[in-house]
């Protein structure tokens, strides 16, 4: 049986009845309308089906107007609209396909034209499926790091400066948290390059589940993250960074079945109103808190409380 639902939108009763039965036998799914405005408010349910037969005539809101009005809409994904009328004028042709019709049949038709128009609808709502899933698919390469799946480095500045501009405006504070694998070079000179990508996934993964929801977590660059942390003060700030940092040296990662005891070093800061600084001040801020972890003995989180003022705030 098909998966492809289809809406019925004809008020008289012999006709409409026809067509459910038809389509029923070809596997398809229907739900029906008895007037026009019946059959906009099925277009505007969540679950709305995606191939639509519209009667031009029709009580309330005819077939051209649902037409005119859905493509104005321009609701997503594609809805493909097949008109069915007795007209059959050129004008009036021309009229319904600049309204939005994908087709046009004219009344009375043959069941297996309407089947094989129907199967054309099916074809193009196909197609911009997979051209929606392809732009998808470009979309995550463009935002997203292969290995780790999480944000890569522009889009981690991109969310960062979102989330400063919203966070100045607000007058909620905005933690930054810089986090570096230690002696991730000497994972990858003992055990190998596709070890090191197995140790880097999971130290991601570790990290990202002790986030909350809205926060933010990206790779800056090799085994360097960047975690952006909204409503959060530094006090909150630091807790957070110390439970990813047990969390990540608590348990070995397993790659190729072989334990290896990994630790990070994290560096910590804080924007607000009063600490305004831009965003490169911040993450010179957290770089500088990290690389003073790093002196410390690695394992362990520190903090700059004050990062270097901006001329301005973000817009």
């Amino acid at each position: 049986m098909s998966t492809t639902r289809i809406l019925v939108a004809e008020d008289e009763i012999t006709f409409r009845h026809m067509l459910k039965t038809f389509l029923t036998k070809w596997g398809y799914q229907v739900v029906v309308a008895s007037d026009g405005l019946e059959a906009w408010k099925v277009l505007q349910e969540e679950d709305r089906p995606r191939l639509a037969l519209l009667d031009w005539m029709m009580p309330n809101m005819d077939g051209v107007e649902i037409c005119r009005a859905l493509r104005e809409k321009k609701p997503e994904p594609y809805i493909y609209l097949l008109l069915l009328t007795s007209r059959d004028q050129k004008q009036d042709v021309v009229e319904g396909m600049e309204a939005g019709a994908d087709d046009y049949l004219i009344k009375p038709f043959d069941p297996q034209e309407l089947r094989a128009r129907i199967h054309a609808g099916e074809r193009i709502i196909g197609l911009e499926d997979r051209l929606i899933r392809a732009q998808e698919a470009l979309r995550e390469l463009a935002t997203h790091d292969p290995l780790t799946d999480l944000l890569n480095r522009r889009a981690c500045l991109d969310a960062l400066l979102a989330e400063l501009s919203r966070a100045y405006r607000s007058g909620d504070p905005v933690c930054i948290v810089m986090a570096d694998i230690d002696h991730f070079k000497r994972v990858n000179d003992t055990y190998g390059h596709l070890t090191g990508d197995e140790v880097l996934r999971e130290v991601a993964r570790r990290m990202q589940r002790s986030l909350r929801r809205y926060d933010t977590i990206g790779r800056f660059g090799g085994e360097e993250f960047l975690l952006v942390l909204p409503e959060c003060s530094l006090e909150e700030g630091l807790k957070l960074a110390g439970r990813i940092c047990h969390l990540v040296h608590s348990e070995p990662v397993k790659a190729k079945n072989e334990p290896i005891q990994v630790s990070i070093s994290l560096g910590v800061t804080v924007a607000n109103r009063l600490a305004p600084a831009d965003f490169e001040a911040l993450l010179g801020a957290a770089d500088a808190a990290l690389y003073r972890a790093k002196e410390a003995g690695r394992n362990r989180v520190e903090f700059s409380a004050n990062p270097r003022p901006s001329s301005g705030t973000p817009d």
